[in-house]
This record gives structure tokens, sequence and C-alpha cells, in this order.
């Protein structure tokens, strides 16, 4: 069993128990959001740091809100 902690920048996101190391250029899923391993790096025993790169999110605004007020 290895102790992983996913970091993106210098955030730590993550830190699980698992019995598999993700490899480099692996889509993986945390928290809801889609990312890609940029590198994997071993600290100690079974100890290891996953860096990681979230897929931008783009908000959709409504486009067609009308500004105009009624006149009565």
């Amino acid at each position: 069993m290895v102790v992983i902690h996913y970091f993106e920048d210098k955030t730590l996101l993550l830190s699980q128990l698992v019995k598999q190391i993700p490899s480099i250029d692996e889509n993986i899923k945390i928290k809801g959001r889609k990312g890609k391993v940029l590198s994997v790096k071993n600290v100690e025993g079974n100890h290891v740091h996953v860096y990681v790169m979230f897929e931008k999110v783009v908000k959709q605004q409504a486009l067609s809100k009308e500004t105009k007020k009624k006149k009565r």
C-alpha cells in the first residue's frame, strides 16, 4: 500500500492510500474535476507526490437577458 498526495501547483488536493501509483500523462478525476498527471515523485518509502493539472472550467453566462424595462 502506498500513500499518494495529489498536488495542484503547491496546493494539496487529496491524500489517498492506494495499491497502484498513477503514471505520467494518465487522465484522472479528483473531486469531480478532470485532470492529467504531470509528474510523479517518490518522497519516502511508501509516500508519493503526484502533481496534477486540471482542465479549465468555462462558465456559460446567459446571453439573452433583457436589459430594457417594460413601459407601462
